[in-house]
């Protein structure tokens, strides 16, 4: 689905308290009871509660079922992220929405602006919503089934645990140095990060040094594992290449299969650049030489330029021992050898890396565990494992996983046919791959070859 939040600044206090009453009795009922919505928002007056589920029903922030036995309403995936986008104003942290740059199998991916300060402007950061199970359920009838069977919401809850995952693996990330954008706030199912100036991996066509970013690649691997992780799902959709500026700038002189000039080096002249410096001399006269030789005629050439790759989507990061981590693991160093060798004709003559050696490395020479600073922060391995279990049931295995089965069900629309009110742009919308724009701000990309449309 789209976000809108158009209907957002004109919704009341009352509105609020009724959505987050939906919110709060969807816990335990898959259709929340009218009469408990009004006694969850404390709302005295049964004619604000109509008005306020009124209004809620023609925003599509709530939903109600034909043919139901009792009166009720349900809340939608647009429900669930107003109440997210309150909270991150409440608190500060998102100021207006933008325009959305990205969308994936699970997560929709948007641009928005924090609030302005004194004496700082407002700056880009990227919301990310996740949207657990929002293309399996539509396209795979087992996953529709199991969704029959887990009544109550799973979806929402799911969904929010995929958020709170992501946000706990990327703060303790970011905190110990590895390259991944800079996490702000999570509220409900989505994460305020960071917006990264860089390009996906699998638009770039082209980089001049293909052995030294695929050495860079395998080595955060390595090392994520020596902090005892796995990502999970690390290819070239998961992984973004930032172009930064070298420290100086390369000049003709200072080639290294050239000599260097004496004066370059502050020394007395002599020859031909002494006989030139004496020429000008006359021309100028003395009292207009600068007492520094003049600047070579040869063009500079453009300053040097470091490709960085930044490292994101933590919500299948696990643990290196998790009883399937050697496959994980395999399946992360398949998914970059396999791309180099089809986009860049690069194949490594070094043999592996092998999960074995990678699992030597875990926690050695002192380095902190980071898969057990997670569970600190109070992502659990309950948690982990019931979200663990949902992405499995429902088929979504990341961008590796392959693409998500489409077309030919004839019961593709069963769930929202069922809905009085329905939300025809998420079908739509959906794709199985990921389809990320170029980022906002603009790039001079001089070593890298970019892939559009």
């Amino acid at each position: 689905m789209k976000l809108d939040t158009r209907a957002m600044r004109y919704l009341t206090s009352d509105d609020w308290r009724v959505l987050q009453a939906v919110e709060q009795g969807t816990h335990n009922h898959e259709l929340v009871p009218t009469p408990l919505i009004s006694k969850l928002s404390h709302l005295h007056s049964p004619s604000a509660v109509a008005k306020s589920i009124s209004t809620l029903a023609k925003a599509n922030l709530i939903s109600r079922l034909k043919n139901a036995s009792y009166d009720g309403y349900r809340l939608t995936y647009g429900g669930l992220d107003y109440l997210a986008l309150h909270q991150h104003q409440k608190k500060g942290v998102i100021y207006s929405v933008g325009n959305q740059i990205g969308i994936g199998k699970e997560s929709d991916i948007i641009v928005v602006a924090s609030p302005p300060c004194p004496g700082k402007p407002s700056q880009q950061l990227v919301l990310k919503i996740h949207r657990l199970g929002r293309i399996s359920f539509r396209t795979v009838k087992a996953n529709r089934d199991y969704l029959k069977r887990n009544k109550g919401g799973s979806w929402m809850y799911m969904s929010r645990l995929a958020a709170q995952k992501e946000y706990a693996f990327m703060e303790v990330l970011h905190k110990n140095g590895f390259v991944v954008p800079r996490p702000v706030a999570q509220s409900r199912h989505t994460v305020v990060m960071e917006l990264v100036d860089a390009f996906p991996l699998r638009q770039i066509r082209d980089v001049p040094d293909q052995a030294g970013l695929y050495e860079e690649l395998i080595e955060m691997v390595l090392r994520l594992a020596r902090y005892g992780l796995i990502h999970g799902d690390f290819n070239e959709f998961n992984i973004l290449v930032r172009e930064e500026e070298g420290t100086g700038v390369v000049t003709e002189n200072e080639r290294e299969d050239e000599p260097t000039p004496k004066n370059a080096g502050g020394e007395k002249d002599t020859g031909d650049a002494q006989q030139d410096k004496q020429i000008t001399q006359d021309k100028l006269g003395n009292d207009t030489l600068p007492d520094h030789p003049l600047p070579s005629s040869t063009p500079l050439q453009p300053p040097p330029r470091k490709l960085t790759p930044v490292l994101i989507d933590f919500p299948q990061t696990l643990s290196i021992d998790h009883p399937n981590a050697s496959d994980y693991f395999d399946r992360d160093i398949n998914c970059i050898k396999t791309f180099f060798s089809r986009r860049f004709h690069f194949t490594s003559s070094v043999p592996g890396p092998f999960f074995a050696d990678a699992k030597k490395l875990a926690g050695s020479g002192g380095t902190k565990r980071l898969d057990v600073e997670v569970e600190a922060t109070g992502f659990s391995r309950k948690m982990a494992k019931e979200l663990e279990k949902y992405m499995k049931d429902v088929g979504v295995d990341g961008d590796a996983g392959g693409g998500v089965e489409h077309g030919g069900d004839e019961e593709e629309e069963e769930n929202d046919e069922n809905e009085e009110t329905v939300d025809g742009d998420e079908i739509a919308e959906a794709e199985a791959d990921v389809h990320a724009s170029a980022p906002v701000a603009s790039l001079k990309m001089s070593s890298l070859s970019i892939e559009h449309g």
